[in-house]
C-alpha cells in the first residue's frame, strides 16, 4: 500500500463517504480557518497598498518647520511673540549638516479658502504657493505637461506658474494650458507646466488645486518677504529626527527662543509618521497570520478528534489488516492520507472562496479609493497557506495514527 496506490485512495474515499455529515462538519473548521486567513491577508494587503500610495507622494524623510507664538519669556522678550522666518534664516539653514533639500515656502489662501485666480473671464479660488525647485523632492509631483519651476526662474524672479490638474480643469477646460496666462491679484503669470499629485488622499487633492510660482517672484509680486515654513528632506544616510533637532536648534538660537519653550517653532517629522504606519501594518499582518494559523490548527484538532472516532469504529477492520500482514507503516499511511485529504480539500475550498470574495470586494472598492486599497492575494502567502495545510494535516493524523498502530490484532478481532 503506497501513497499513489489507487486502491488506497478508494479506501480513503469510502471512509469519508461512510459518514458524509460528519466529514462535512469536520472540513468546515479548516475551511473557515483558511477563509479567514485569506480574507484578512487580502484586506491587509489592500491597506498596505493605500498606505503606499500616500507615502509615494511625499518624501518619507521630510521635515516641516514653521513659526508660531512663543510660550516662555526669554532674554528680555515676552511670551506670545510670534516667530517669523526670513531669507537670513534660509541662508543659516543651508549650512546645517544632513540637509539634502531645503524648500522655503509661503502661501496665499488655503485649501478650503483659496485666493481668487482669473483667466479669460473664468475665476476660482486656489492656494497659491511660492516655492523653490526643491518642492519636487518633497512632494514628488508628477509633471503632466511642460516643466516644473527651475533655479533660473528663482534667480531671475520670472512670472511663471505651474498649475495643478484641478486648476487646469476649472480655468482652461479643453484648451492647452502651457503658454497661457492666469491673473493672481492683478499680476499675470505664464503657465509653463501642469502637474498632479501621486497621492490618493486629502493632501493629494490639495496639491492638485495648487498654483506654484517661484519663491522670489512670490515675495516681490505679493509683498511678502517672510518665509512661512520650510520643507526639508534629510540626506539618505541621516535621520530626519536628527536633522529636525539641528534645524530647531539653529532657529531657536537665531530668534532668541528659550530652549525649554514648546512654542516658537512648530515641526512635523514624516519619518516618524511613516514609521508608525509601517509598524501598524506589520502588526496587522502579524496578527492576521496568528489568528489564521490558530483557526486552521483548531480545525486540525477537530479533524484529529474525528479520526480518533473513525479509528475506534474501524478497530476490527484494522485488526484484520494487521492479522493478514499489514505493516504499521501502511496503517499510519492510511490515517495520514485521510487527514491530508480532509485538510487539503477543505483548505483549498476556503482559499478559492476567499479569492472570489476578494475579487468582488476589489471591484467594488475600485483603484481610486482614498481610504482602502484593492485587496489582493499575495502568491507567497498562498504558498505558505498550502504548506500550513500540510502541517495541519500531519498534526491531525499524529494521535489517530498512534492509536491505530497500537491496536492488537487479537483484541481487535474480538471487538464488536
Amino acid at each position: 500500500m503506497g501513497p499513489l496506490d489507487l486502491d488506497t485512495w478508494q479506501e480513503v474515499g469510502d471512509a469519508l463517504r461512510a459518514s458524509p455529515l460528519r466529514t462535512l462538519l469536520t472540513m468546515a473548521g479548516v475551511f473557515w480557518g483558511m477563509l479567514i486567513l485569506v480574507l484578512m491577508l487580502g484586506f491587509s494587503k489592500g491597506l498596505e497598498g493605500a498606505a503606499d500610495k500616500t507615502m509615494r507622494g511625499m518624501a518619507s524623510n521630510a521635515v516641516w518647520v514653521w513659526g508660531r507664538p512663543t510660550r516662555v519669556p526669554y532674554r528680555g522678550q515676552p511670551a506670545g511673540r510670534y516667530i517669523r522666518f526670513d531669507d537670513a534664516d534660509t541662508l543659516a539653514l543651508l549650512k546645517v549638516p544632513g540637509i539634502a533639500h531645503l524648500a522655503p515656502r509661503s502661501q496665499l489662501g488655503g485649501y478650503r479658502d483659496g485666493t481668487p485666480v482669473t483667466r479669460n473671464g473664468k475665476s476660482a479660488g486656489f492656494e497659491v504657493s511660492g516655492e523653490y525647485p526643491a518642492m519636487e523632492d518633497v512632494f514628488n509631483p508628477v509633471v503632466d505637461r511642460g516643466r516644473f519651476i527651475s533655479p533660473l526662474d528663482l534667480r531671475d524672479g520670472r512670472k511663471v506658474a505651474v498649475i495643478g490638474r484641478e486648476v487646469v480643469r476649472l480655468l482652461f477646460g479643453d484648451e492647452p494650458p502651457v503658454g497661457g496666462h492666469v491673473s493672481i491679484r492683478g499680476v499675470f503669470f505664464q503657465v509653463v507646466g501642469t502637474f498632479h499629485s501621486p497621492r490618493a488622499d486629502d493632501q493629494g487633492d490639495r496639491l492638485d488645486q495648487m498654483i506654484v510660482v517661484p519663491f522670489t517672484t512670490f515675495q516681490r509680486a505679493f509683498n511678502m518677504p517672510n518665509v512661512q515654513a520650510y520643507a526639508i528632506v534629510a540626506d539618505d544616510d541621516e535621520s530626519a529626527s536628527a536633522v529636525e533637532e539641528r534645524v530647531r536648534a539653529v532657529l531657536f538660537d537665531r530668534h532668541g527662543i528659550a530652549p525649554n519653550d514648546s512654542g516658537g517653532v512648530g515641526s512635523h517629522n514624516a519619518e516618524e509618521e511613516f514609521g508608525r504606519i509601517r509598524a501598524l501594518l506589520r502588526g496587522i499582518r502579524g496578527l492576521t497570520w496568528i489568528v489564521g494559523t490558530a483557526t486552521i490548527l483548531s480545525g486540525a484538532i477537530g479533524v484529529s478528534n474525528v479520526l480518533m472516532i473513525v479509528v475506534r469504529e474501524r478497530t476490527r477492520e484494522i485488526g484484520v489488516r494487521r492479522a493478514i500482514g499489514a505493516t504499521a507503516r501502511s496503517i499510519v499511511a492510511m490515517i495520514v492520507q485521510e487527514a491530508l485529504v480532509i485538510t487539503f480539500v477543505s483548505g483549498v475550498l476556503g482559499l478559492c472562496v476567499g479569492v472570489g470574495i476578494l475579487a468582488v470586494a476589489s471591484a467594488m472598492i475600485g483603484p481610486d479609493n482614498q481610504t482602502f486599497g484593492q485587496p489582493t492575494v499575495d502568491p507567497l502567502a498562498a504558498i505558505v497557506g498550502a504548506a500550513l495545510l500540510g502541517v495541519a494535516g500531519l498534526v491531525a493524523s499524529v494521535l489517530p495514527a498512534q492509536r491505530a498502530v497500537a491496536i492488537e490484532p487479537v483484541a481487535a478481532l474480538r471487538a464488536e
